[in-house]
């Protein structure tokens, strides 16, 4: 199985040499703990904890599983002292307020925690993941009793939560929410319904579970205006915080998961269950939705975990098996045949699941910024600053989950085909790779829908394209002052430059066409969020080259192997993936009459 060690020297690079995180910290309110210091000994601790207690338990916990028997989970062997450890680290506290025990840490430090642990183990990393949007939720709506009862235990990570969204009938169309809110008369409901898909909705990790759930109330609008939003704990909690009562809240089956199966996804149902209303009636929706982005941020992560991990299976595979000979000729005298990793077509994976990781990590690791900015404004009340980095994050958000999730599937199946015959069992730990990387374009929102979002709402309605005009303007600025480079420097300016005026053009041709054809937002907005993912990591890739430049020149804090690395890294990206976005700009421009020309009941004959 993969022997997971935390790319230290690549989220240094970047956090130190490439943003310029110590001074973004010291823009923030709170981020003047945040020092250099800090930050690295928080990086420290946490790939130790991740390396030596989470990694070990990834491929036994996937073998063995959760249970459910009577209502109750039990996770894996081990699942329940690691996470004792976590608590006991202060972990889960890391970006949340002080006055609730937390460590008021940016959020982007939470980023960097998540992505460490969520390779090492991303099962496990899914219970403490979930209490952070119900975390986030009771913070910014919740009332003065309700955020002193829940945040302590949940800051802590005594207590974990869960987001309750769809039911059987309604997936990602929540305006179909069915669960009912029954005022029971002194200031509680009563909650009936099903929930599915309800990730660490039970468990044994923590000895109280705090559920976020979206309902209607008995006069409820029809659709999205009208459902509201309740707090639901498994317990009921008396006032001096004590555990009272269990709540009528169970889970009713466990999901048979293609991947990720140490995770407990749950079908939960509420039978009566009292419930605390959150924000304002008929506005849960909305009030759910605030810090999407910063969630949806996070299941990009799990694309850039699972590239990563693969990666670091693959590698040392190819460095010590050996078939055949290298076509260049003999390279390991000392042996019959040569090492796979001499074999060019071996090397173009191994190559791909590098620039995916590390191109992944950089789009990450910028917006992680603009989410510091987002929180900050929620955490002091400006709501301007809110809305305006929440505005500026809602353009990466689609791109990162979407385009981030794709190619992280596909390095973990590149990892699969590295090992051959090997990759596809259990043992060596490649195979759990790819079926845990699955979930990630589904859950979220699928690919579909963060496509839809990024071309129908973000870029066409909210914006008419100054979404995606603003940040083409920021390859422009980086690419421009290069353009006349002879190097490889150079060469993949103009290549920037050159996207990011295509991408203008392909922008503003959408719009005219959506005016007479309504259908080609649907149609073209898959390969419009490939492409755009694909111009984006190239920015990012081309903005690293440039660093690694300057510092073989000038000296820095990695050697020169590293810096070398990089942009040779870089010109593969430039040369063997960024090409991928003129197919998928064929494809969008395509007429949709091929789409949409057959009839319904000609798609089959049976």
């Amino acid at each position: 199985m993969p022997q997971y060690k935390t790319p230290l020297r690549d989220m240094r690079f970047l956090l130190n040499e490439v943003f310029d995180y110590e001074g973004h910290y010291k823009s923030l309110p709170n981020g003047e703990e945040a020092t250099p210091d800090m930050v690295d000994a928080i990086l420290e601790g946490c790939a130790t904890f991740c390396e030596e207690v989470l990694a070990p338990l990834n491929l036994p916990g996937d073998l063995e599983g959760c249970t459910l028997k009577d209502g109750e989970v039990t996770t894996p062997k081990g699942f329940k002292e690691a996470y004792a450890e976590y608590v006991a680290g202060g972990w889960q506290g890391l970006s949340h307020p002080k006055e609730y025990g937390g460590q008021e840490m940016p959020m982007s430090l939470n980023l960097l925690k998540a992505e460490m642990m969520g390779t090492a183990n991303w099962s496990f990393t899914m219970y403490p993941g979930l209490s952070l949007g119900c975390m986030n939720t009771i913070f910014q709506f919740g009332n003065t009793e309700q955020k002193a009862t829940y945040m302590p235990p949940l800051v802590s990570g005594e207590w974990t939560g869960t987001m309750c969204l769809t039911e059987p009938q309604c997936g990602t169309d929540l305006g179909q929410v069915k669960t009912k809110a029954e005022p029971a008369g002194d200031g509680t409901y009563k909650l009936t319904g099903t929930k599915i898909f309800i990730s660490s909705g039970e468990h044994d990790l923590a000895e109280n579970i705090i559920h976020i759930v979206l309902a209607r109330l008995p006069d409820a609008p029809k659709g999205t205006r009208g459902i509201s939003l309740f707090i639901v704990p498994k317990f009921l909690v008396n006032k001096d915080g004590s555990l009272g009562e269990r709540n009528n809240v169970r889970a009713g089956a466990l999901e048979h998961k293609m991947g990720i199966r140490a995770s407990a996804t749950c079908v939960m149902n509420f039978d009566g269950a009292t419930a605390y209303m959150i924000a304002e009636p008929n506005k849960g929706l909305e009030a759910m939705f605030t810090f999407m982005n910063t969630a949806r941020i996070g299941t990009a992560v799990q694309g850039l975990a699972h590239a990563e991990l693969s990666y670091q299976g693959a590698l040392p595979y190819a460095k010590e098996r050996r078939s055949m000979r290298a076509l260049s000729g003999k390279k390991d005298a000392d042996h019959p045949n040569d090492a796979l990793i001499w074999h060019a077509d071996v090397r173009r994976m191994l190559l791909t699941q590098r620039a995916v990781a590390e191109g992944a990590r950089a789009m990450i690791y910028h917006a992680a910024k603009l989410a510091d900015h987002m929180v900050a404004g929620v955490a002091t009340g400006d709501k301007a600053k809110y809305e305006e980095y929440d505005d500026k994050l809602g353009f990466y958000t689609p791109i990162l989950k979407g385009f981030i999730t794709e190619m992280g599937l596909e390095c973990a199946n590149l990892g699969m085909q590295v090992f051959g015959g090997h990759g596809y069992i259990k043992e060596h730990g490649m195979e759990q790779i790819a079926r845990d990387a699955r979930i990630s374009t589904l859950y979220e929102g699928t690919t579909g829908i963060q496509a839809l979002d990024l071309l129908g709402r973000k870029t066409l309605l909210q914006s008419r394209g100054k979404c995606v005009f603003n940040f083409t303007n920021e390859m422009v600025a980086l690419a421009r002052p290069h353009l006349l480079d002879g190097d490889a420097i150079g060469k993949m300016a103009r290549a920037s430059f050159k996207r990011a005026m295509e991408w203008k053009w392909i922008t503003l041709k959408i719009m005219l066409r959506a005016n007479k054809d309504r259908d080609i937002v649907s149609a073209a907005c898959y390969d419009f969020l490939m492409y755009a993912g694909f111009a984006m990591m190239g920015h990012f890739w081309l903005k690293q080259a440039i660093v690694a430049k300057q510092r073989l020149a000038r000296g820095g804090k990695e050697s020169k192997e590293f810096y070398t690395a990089k942009i040779q890294t870089a010109e593969f990206f430039f040369e063997r993936l960024a090409p991928r976005a003129d197919g998928h700009k064929k494809t969008m421009l395509s007429p949709t009459r091929s789409v949409m020309q057959m009839d319904n009941e000609h798609f089959s004959f049976v």
